[in-house]
This record gives structure tokens, sequence and C-alpha cells, in this order.
């Protein structure tokens, strides 16, 4: 009978904690942070708690009519949290440094990194978008990603990052998620979401899953408009919310909710969802037992701002169950219209309390009880490392998917009988890509004005590689093929043996007829080390496994063939061998020298390690007339140098 008795007490204290669920904003030290957090309470008036619940916008690309104005806003209207724009990472630190000095608590400091600094500061990295760390199968590796990015905002004193897009991209068409999602599959956008999650609160900055309650199945931007998601409760809780029950679970620190028309849920259709109470505090917070900090989208975005005034605006969202405005307009009037609904019990000091304890259990969190300023030395080398540049050619190697390769054209093999030409569609470069397949073999650029006059050039190959190249500048941009495009890839793969090379979105593929081409391969963007590590991988220098992280009509969500790697040479980057790049400057220097001297009029030095080329230059002329510059795709003659060059390997 006891063993019964405990055995129910011990289901019933299970399903409490469930219910109750877990607090991410909790430190280890939480009786110290209690202490903090009452501490600051204590002292507050009702101006300064309503202060902290705003997150006003900063640019450190503007004037000082901008700075004085963030300043006035921190000083005399109490706000408590910046979200910075625009500018550079330096000037970043030092106005946040600035800021901080003039704040009585300590100011939460907000930005949109999903895939690195790079978002939104010149001069820093960029990591690859989200749809590309979806074909990945190794999640440790996304894991790092967070934690690489973590410390990047860290360094420059950015304390929660709104990242990642965890919304599940099942409509191609959706203008505004896209790249941005790791893609349609809800197992694996959670798992990715939590290791991105956890990589990044594991170095001390907050990540904030968006944009609740999903934004992948829309077909308008909520920058421009509202967005209409019908879909029933049952669907929501089965699809969309599937990754939010996960990183609620593995703790993550922040949730952002979208501005959505959600007719099935919420039945004032002109409701967004950011200032639905149905939505934040029936679903969020009671079904869903988050205690972490809420955050609406942008306020100034037309899916909410359309609604009401500003003003109003900002009261619904409080009064929805949202714990911090995130770029709201209109301050001075929202706090005396929020002061003049406490005052009539419309809003309770309890309910901002709630908030605002729950803002300051996160200042503690990212250690603001003991801020300290951000130091400027070395801050550009500090958030542009050679560890991240490694980090980052792992990503893109272990994305590059192979969906279709009926005559196993890749690897190739048998070289001296390829006779390889490339032939570039998109409107943007592929320089790169065709410069790294030199390195391999023999392979001719082919172009002309017009397609018959193509196809008769091609006619002399037995293998034709097309780069379909699109702009890498952002996740937003056009990835689709034009008419001219599809037509000319239709008629070249009709007539000729075609690997098809694929530097953008896997969504370009939906508008292409894909019968007649041999072999596809995914490389989801056009950077240079996309370009460079795809023209490898077709020549075997590494093992290819990624994974198609949306459907393609016939091609479905997961599908990818894994390609053998061949005993062919690597080329990377020093480091990615266990070779310095400080030491090989050296090796500059002495050739800088000998040029100087004039002890040899030029030169090309490999040198490789493990497989791996890791330093491969040209220097100066063939002769001392300087009428031929020496480049890598230059061939020698040994002559009497046979000997030794043969016998060294050997050795």
């Amino acid at each position: 009978m006891k063993v019964k008795i405990f055995l129910l007490l011990a289901i019933m204290l299970s399903m409490f904690v469930v219910g109750q669920g877990n607090d991410p904003l909790k430190s280890n030290n939480y009786v110290s942070q209690d202490k903090w957090v009452d501490s600051i309470m204590k002292s507050m008036t009702i101006d300064e708690k309503l202060g902290q619940m705003f997150m006003i916008q900063a640019y450190s690309n503007r004037d000082d009519k901008h700075k004085a104005y963030i300043e006035k806003m921190i000083t005399e209207y109490h706000i408590g949290n910046l979200i910075f724009m625009q500018g550079t990472p330096r000037k970043q630190t030092i106005l946040t440094n600035f800021y901080q000095e003039k704040a009585k608590v300590p100011l939460l400091i907000g930005f949109d990194g999903e895939w690195g600094l790079d978002m939104r500061l010149k001069n820093t990295f960029r990591f690859p978008w989200n749809m590309t760390l979806g074909a990945i199968q190794d999640d440790e590796l996304i894991k790092e990603t967070g934690r690489r990015i973590g410390e990047h905002c860290k360094r420059i004193g950015v304390h929660i990052n709104f990242a990642p897009v965890v919304d599940i991209n099942t409509n191609p068409d959706n203008p505004i998620i896209g790249n941005r999602s790791f893609g349609e599959n809800k197992e694996n956008v959670a798992k990715k979401a939590v290791q991105f999650i956890e990589g990044m609160q594991g170095v001390g900055v907050l990540g904030s899953a968006k944009h609740f309650p999903g934004h992948g199945d829309t077909a308008s931007d909520s920058h421009i408009e509202l967005p209409l998601v019908n879909f029933s409760k049952d669907r929501l809780d089965s699809v969309e919310l599937y990754p939010y029950k996960k990183v609620i679970n593995s703790g993550v620190a922040s949730i952002m909710v979208a501005h959505l028309s959600l007719p099935q849920i919420e039945k004032n259709v002109n409701l967004p969802s950011s200032l639905s109470k149905v939505v934040v505090t029936d679903i969020l917070k009671n079904e869903l037992a988050y205690q972490g900090l809420i955050i609406t989208d942008g306020l100034n975005m037309k899916g909410a701002a359309n609604y009401n005034t500003s003003a109003e605006i900002n009261m619904a969202a409080i009064e929805a169950g949202n714990d911090i405005l995130l770029i709201p307009s209109d301050i001075k009037g929202t706090l005396n219209l929020l002061k003049a609904s406490i005052k009539k019990g419309k809003i309770t000091h309890e309910r901002i309390d709630e908030s605002v304890r729950k803002i300051l259990k996160a200042k503690y969190l990212v250690g603001l009880n003991t801020y300290s300023p951000s130091k400027l030395e070395n801050l550009d080398k500090d958030i542009n490392r050679v560890e991240d540049h490694v980090l980052h050619r792992k990503l893109v190697r272990n994305s590059i998917t192979v969906i279709k390769d009926v005559v196993n054209n890749i690897p190739f093999k048998h070289l001296e009988k390829k006779k390889i030409a490339y032939v570039s569609l998109g409107d943007d470069k592929g320089d790169d890509f065709l410069s790294m397949l030199k390195n391999y073999a023999k392979v001719e650029k082919v172009s002309s004005k017009y397609l018959k006059t193509l196809i008769k050039k091609l006619k002399k190959f037995n293998t034709v590689i097309v780069g379909f190249h699109k702009s890498n500048k952002n996740p937003w941009k056009s990835y689709r093929y034009s008419e001219k495009d599809m037509e000319w890839l239709r008629v070249i793969a009709s007539e000729c043996n075609v690997i098809l090379c694929n530097f953008t979105s896997p969504y370009s593929l939906l508008s292409i007829a894909k019968e007649d081409i041999e072999t596809i391969v995914l490389a989801y963007q056009n950077s240079k080390i996309a370009q460079e590590l795809t023209a490898q991988a077709l020549f075997g220098a590494f093992e290819l496994k990624g994974r198609l992280p949306v459907s393609i009509n016939s091609y479905k969500v997961g599908m990818g063939i894994e390609k053998p790697r061949l005993n062919r040479l690597q080329y990377t980057i020093p480091e990615q061998a266990g070779v310095s790049s400080e030491k090989l400057k050296k090796v500059d220097q002495k050739i800088d020298m000998l040029l100087k001297k004039k002890m040899t009029p030029g030169g090309q030095i490999l040198a490789a390690r493990n497989g791996k080329v890791f330093y491969y230059k040209s220097f100066g002329y063939h002769t001392s007339k300087k009428k031929k510059k020496v480049k890598n795709s230059d061939i020698y003659d040994l002559a009497s140098l046979t000997k030794i060059l043969a016998s060294l390997p050997a050795v």
C-alpha cells in the first residue's frame, strides 16, 4: 500500500513539475540573483519600471543627433534595452559603452545576428544561412556555430541575439523566411535550433526563438502587411509549435512573437498575434508553460503598426502578455497611456512587476549585475578569427548535397579521358568555382551570346559543368532561374552530359526541367568558399553527405546521395592543415626578398600536408624581361631536376 501511495505521489509531483515548466532565466546562483533583482525593484519608480519594458533601435552609423536622442531616451524615459541596427563593430562598441554609462540600471543590448554580426555590421564574420545549415547531418557543427556567434556578440557587448529562426518553411514562396529557416522537417528544425541555442547560451548570450507561433507557411511579409496563417489549433500544435516545445524544454531564454493573423485561433482577424492574449498568454505562457522573456517582433513593422495608434498597440502588447516591446513608437504617449491604465486598474502593478522582474533576471544572467565596459583592443581580430574560417569551411563542406547522379558522374574519375567545359548561368559570378576546377584538370569556360553557337562549341566536350550563380548578398535575394536560363539549361542538358551545380536556394530547382540533367549538386550559396569546395567535391577531394532540407518536387526532404572521397588533394587554409598562417608570412617575405634582389624572376610554391594544400602561390615573371607573369596553372619542364624531385617525396 505504501508503495502505491509513493508511486501516486511521484506521478503527481512529476505532473506538477511539467505543468510549472522550467525557468530559463533562473541563475545557478539564484539566491544572489533574487537579492539583486529585489534591490533594484524596491528602488524603482513606476516610470523606471515601464522603461524597462522598451527596447528601442540604435544605430552606430548615424550622427550625433541620433546619439543624443538615444541618450535622452535612457536618461529621461528610463529605457532599459537597446537593439543595435546597421553600423560597424567598433563604433557600436564605443556607443554601447557610452550608453551604459548613462543608464541607472545596465542596459540589455539586443541584436539580429542570425548568421553572425554580418547581418547588421560591416567588416564582420558571416556564417552560412540556416537553410545551408539544415543540410548538415552533424548537429555538433550547429552547436559550434551558435557558440561562435555568441562569442562574437559577447565581444561587442551584445547580451541577447534574436536567433535562431525556428520557423518551419513549408511554403516555397515565403518571401521573408526561406533561407533563414533550417528547412521544412520539424524534427530537423527543432534539433538544429536546440543545438544552436545551447551553443550560444553556453557562452553567456541569450537566444531567442522566432517567430512564434510560426511564420514558415506564409505568402506575405509582416514587414509590409499582416500575413495570414489559416491553420487549426491541431495543425499548429503538431507542426509550427513543435520546435518551440523542444527549445522551451532545452531552456531558450526568450521567444519572439510574430505579427500574424490567425483566424482559427484569434477571433479578431485583424489583431496581430503579437497583440493577442490568446496567443501570448493562453498558448505560450499557459499551455506551453513558458517562463522566459517574451518579446514582440518589431512594432514598427506594418504587420503590427497598421492596427492602431502606436500607444494603443504598445499597450495591447503588454496586455497580451509580452515582456519587452521591440522597436516601439511614441514612447512618451505610451507611458502616459500605461500610467493612466494603471491608475484606472486596467493594468495592475503586479502585471508590470512580473515583466520587469523577468527582465532584471535576464540582466543578472548575462552578468549586468557586475557590468564592465567592452574593450576596444584587438576587437576586429577577435570577431574575425582563423578558427571561424575553419568552422565555416566545415559547415559548407558538410552541407553540399547530391540529389541526382544517374550515370555516376561524380566524383570524376579517369581524368585523362575527360574533356570538361564550364558554362555559367545566373546573374552572379562563378570565377572562384572555375579557378578551383582548373586546379584538378583542364577546364574550359565556354560562352556565347547565342544558344545555337554555344551548343556547337560544346560538342567537343564529354562533360559539361553548368554553374548556376545567384547573388549571395543576403538570404532574401532572388534565387529564381530566368526564362532564358531555364531554356538554355534545358537545351544544354538535352545535348550534353551535364553536371548542374546550383549555388543558390534549392527552391530554384522547382521551376526547371530536370529529366535530362544527369547530375545535380546543391551548394546552397554562391560564396567564395561554397564555389571552391564544390569544385573540389566534384573531383573527390572529400566525401559528400549533405541532405536536402526541403522537398523539391520528387526529391523529398532528407534525401541525399553520399559520394566517396578519392585520393586527391584538398585545397584549404593553413590552420585546417595544422599550419600557422602567421608563420607562413615569412615565406611571403622571403619571396619578396628574392624578387627585390633579382635572385629569381619569379616562381611558384605549392605546400601540402596530409593531403591538404595549404599554400599555393605564384609570383613574378617567367623571365627577367617581365613579359609573362607566373600563374598557378603554369606547367614546368622538370628537366635536370627530375631525379631530385622524383626521389624527395619517397624520403
